[in-house]
């Protein structure tokens, strides 16, 4: 599924994930949304999170066998496979499916963390994918994740200048929108504020 809205530029973990994923509990269950080739199933597994990856791409999550629990699912098209789960972490990157929203928000336990990030408006000037069904609108995650459920401990809204080639052609960057929130519990009465260390 991620690769059906945009080339794949690495292999490597997004340092969006890499630097917000200490939001997740050690050791808890991450689910990890349109995970492809699986480059954050990986790292997650690596560091002791008990993953679950969806994607559509039969082939690509044979590759992760043994890393956690793999669901191949057309989420899309098909019923969300997992109703009434919730994880200690969602990530999702590079995938926008808008009516998934609530699906991929309710997932996250109560002090959880959402880890997304993928294309904004803007991309359609410097390549794919341009299509505004696919690019995120200005203030949309953070629209999202409003309300008193939700701590927004980081948000991005912008363009990254990207070194590297896409398509045998040197990358042009990409616009890209991320946030970084926690499913708050509820706030105990005379607890001190949680600590969201930046």
């Amino acid at each position: 599924m991620t690769s059906l809205h945009a080339p794949r530029r690495d292999r490597a973990p997004s340092p969006w994930v890499t630097r917000w994923a200490r939001l997740i509990a050690p050791g808890a269950a991450v689910l990890d949304v349109a995970c492809g080739a699986g480059r954050h199933v990986r790292w997650l597994a690596a560091r002791g999170y008990r993953v679950t990856g969806v994607d559509r791409d039969g082939a690509a999550l044979a590759a992760l066998a043994g890393l956690g629990e793999l669901i191949e699912a057309d989420i899309e098209s098909g019923p969300w496979p997992l109703p009434g789960r919730r994880f200690g972490g969602v990530v999702a990157t590079n995938y926008l499916w808008r009516p998934l929203m609530p699906a991929l928000l309710g997932s996250v336990a109560d002090g959880g963390a959402l880890i997304y990030e993928t294309f904004a408006a803007g991309n359609e000037t410097v390549g794919r994918p341009s299509r505004p069904d696919f690019l995120l609108r200005p203030g949309e995650l953070l629209a999202a994740c409003a309300g008193p459920n939700w701590r927004v401990v980081a948000y991005e809204d912008g363009f990254l200048a990207e070194a590297g080639h896409q398509d045998g052609q040197a990358a042009p960057g990409r616009f890209v929108q991320r946030i970084a929130a926690v499913r708050r519990a509820g706030d105990q009465p005379g607890a001190a504020p949680a600590r969201y260390r930046l």
